[in-house]
């Protein structure tokens, strides 16, 4: 049986074919632990720069114009990783930046102190047992941790319960493509992805079903443009 998964304003009009089991299907693959996402991002903590720095870069400034950022919004943003993305947000806004990694939390320390940035919090803290009151954030953004994280709908729920009605939440991510070549090329090298900090076959259909998540846009950004910027808004009742 197929069913269809629409949203009738997404900007790019696309619609996500999916089958039956999209409620309880595997997201990926390979399953992750704390414990290892944590040793991983250890090993690789001191290139990360050199290698997710440049290449991902476009899509983290694509996303920064379109993400709805107003005066005074409190945002929270999870995995903040090496501080790249943090040291973009206006400086008329109050960012909590988080990460499970203190390996990383150390470089976006140094980093924001390098780059004047006073409007940032960092806090140690698992994106999937978020440490805030229902309610707290006018945006809960989320770049390129959703394949990192053991758990992608457990943190996308906790995202969604943190922040406020009537406030987003963003995810910038790649997922698995609909191409079936190259769908089963990302399923092969996933296991082996997971050891560079990422899932390579995460699945956006499961993904969004299974977490509750409403997209009132899906736009493809970075350079090739492979990577997913949803953008959701919370409404009263979910």
């Amino acid at each position: 049986m197929i069913s269809l998964f629409e949203s009738s304003n997404l900007n790019n009009k696309d619609r996500l074919v999916v089958t039956s089991d999209v409620a309880e299907r595997a997201l990926s693959v390979t399953t992750v632990e704390n414990s290892f996402v944590e040793a991983v991002y250890a090993k690789i903590s001191s290139f990360y720069g050199l290698l997710y720095g440049p290449t991902l870069h476009p899509g983290r400034l694509e996303a920064m114009r379109r993400l709805p950022i107003k005066s005074g919004d409190n945002i929270l943003e999870v995995g903040v990783g090496s501080g790249i993305n943090a040291c973009l947000f206006p400086r008329d806004c109050f960012v909590t930046g988080i990460d499970f990694s203190s390996k990383m939390l150390e470089k976006a320390s140094k980093r924001i102190k390098t780059r004047g940035v006073r409007n940032v919090e960092l806090l140690q803290m698992d994106g999937a047992a978020l440490d805030f009151p229902d309610n707290t954030f006018d945006l809960v953004y989320a770049p390129y941790v959703i394949s990192v994280v053991p758990d992608p709908v457990k943190v996308a729920r906790e995202m969604h319960r943190v922040c406020r009605v009537g406030g987003h939440i963003v995810v910038l991510n790649h997922f698995r493509s609909e191409n079936r070549i190259l769908s089963s090329a990302e399923k092969f090298i996933s296991p082996l992805t997971v050891h560079i900090g990422f899932k390579a076959d995460l699945d956006l259909p499961g993904f969004l079903s299974q977490s509750g998540l409403k997209p009132m846009s899906i736009e493809k950004v970075n350079i090739p443009r492979m990577w997913s910027l949803i953008t959701c808004r919370k409404e009263a009742s979910r």
